[in-house]
């Protein structure tokens, strides 16, 4: 699966990154990493970057990183290409791995006779999904957007044949460790914290603000639709 180079150069990984609906911050993470992505770009083959260029290279790709939800029938389509197209398949931020903010549909009436006076001509699912209810999925890395640290960990991990290290506990581990006092303790600031998964580097609370889960729920915890009581055990929720 490897994207042939120059005559004598050796094949190097096959990189594609694909956009779903989203809002592209989790592309526009990876091209901030300036330096670290020159590094990246010399170890592979960026055969697909939709936020830095319109070029796509046919595949099989090693690594597909996949933004977005899937919201209408031709992403449900797409989404199936890029699976079978793809040797390792990662999903980055809450689009891809939750469903992003557009699953706010899930919870209420269709709204598309509300907000389009012509309905009928509005092709999109009536929910908003993550890949992973489209498709298998080797790794999902949270985040509105994904951290830059823990994309570049995943990218490097996968192209060195090892598993990614990515922590997988609540942001109050983070706190801990960077000796944050605690928010919700000394201030009385409601903080999500222990229910949030970690990887944000516990940005909010090292600011002296309470956490609110743009990372998604921690391991072991799952979120409810609005007017719900949230976050429950994920043993709770049948």
């Amino acid at each position: 699966m490897m994207a042939h180079d120059a005559a004598g150069s050796p094949p190097r990984p096959a990189l594609a990154v694909w956009k779903f609906s989203s809002c592209d911050g989790c592309q526009l993470t990876l091209l901030n990493c300036e330096d670290e992505l020159l590094a990246v770009a010399e170890s592979v083959s960026i055969a697909s970057f939709p936020e830095a260029s319109s070029q796509v290279m046919p595949g099989p790709y090693d690594i597909s990183l996949v933004e977005g939800s899937i919201t209408t029938p031709g992403d449900a389509e797409r989404i199936r290409e890029v699976r079978a197209a793809s040797r390792f398949l990662v999903t980055i931020g809450a689009c891809a791995t939750a469903g992003g903010v557009q699953a706010l549909r899930n919870f209420s009436e269709d709204l598309a006779p509300v907000v389009y006076a012509r309905p009928e001509y509005i092709d999109s699912l009536r929910t908003s999904t993550p890949i992973a209810e489209h498709v298998p999925v080797d790794f999902e890395l949270q985040g509105c957007p994904v951290d830059r640290r823990q994309l570049l960990e995943v990218i490097t991990a996968l192209l060195a044949g090892r598993r990614p290290n990515v922590s997988k506990h609540s942001v109050c581990m983070e706190c801990k460790r960077a000796g944050q006092v605690c928010v919700m303790v000394a201030h009385g600031t409601p903080c999500k914290g222990p229910v949030t998964q970690a990887g944000c580097g516990a940005l909010c609370p090292s600011l002296g603000r309470g956490c609110y889960s743009c990372f998604g729920p921690a391991p072991g915890w799952t979120f409810l639709p609005f007017t719900t009581r949230e976050p429950v055990r994920a043993e709770e929720v049948k």
